[in-house]
């Protein structure tokens, strides 16, 4: 007994003072670098004092879910930088998505009621990860009009206001995701080929 309690002592100690893992620990920086930009831009305090919890905040969040944001850590930081800009791209089409689906709901509001065809609709989607997931489902319920209520694996089930809004979840965010992470995919073909 004292030798199997031995033996599971000095391997603990083992995995936990080697050497860390240099390319983990560099996700680690870059999400406490992009929770800090955030929390300074959303703040609007420049005082030590604010600073200082956005630090000890972005600190603790960093290292509590660094692993969240960055699944797949098999690819280099310049490809994460890259999607980072084509991230910004997805943001930018977004918020052009939401203030064009403002004006038709606003259009339906005015119109007459024959419209308005409140729906469930199901969606099968194809992306690999929970974070690509999360993005679709958050950008769906952004879009005016459409709501993301449930999510089971790869299925959506969306409320859709009506017919021309369930039209629109015709895989065009769900493309555009794709594109934004299509490192991911490459690496996932090539791992199942």
């Amino acid at each position: 007994m004292s030798k199997s309690i031995a033996h599971f002592a000095s391997a603990f100690c083992r995995d936990t003072m080697a050497a860390p893992n240099t390319n983990s620990n560099l996700y680690g920086i870059i999400v406490f670098i992009l929770l800090m930009v955030i929390w300074v831009a959303f703040s609007g305090f420049f005082d030590l004092f604010h600073l200082s919890l956005g630090v000890i905040s972005c600190a603790i969040v960093s290292w509590l879910s660094s692993d969240l944001v960055f699944e797949n850590r098999q690819h280099s930081v310049m490809t994460r930088i890259k999607q980072g800009f084509a991230l910004m791209g997805y943001f930018a089409w977004m918020i052009w998505q939401i203030v064009i689906n403002n004006f038709y709901v606003l259009k339906l509001t005015v119109s007459s009621l024959d419209k308005l065809q409140p729906q469930i609709v199901r969606y099968k989607c194809s992306l690999n990860t929970d974070f690509q997931r999360f993005l679709l489902a958050n950008s769906i319920t952004l879009t005016p009009g459409t709501v993301t209520i449930k999510i089971i694996g790869d299925t959506f089930y969306v409320h859709a206001i009506s017919d021309v809004t369930a039209k629109g979840l015709d895989g065009e965010m769900e493309r555009r995701i794709k594109k934004v992470f299509a490192a991911d995919y490459e690496s996932s073909t090539e791992s199942t080929a």
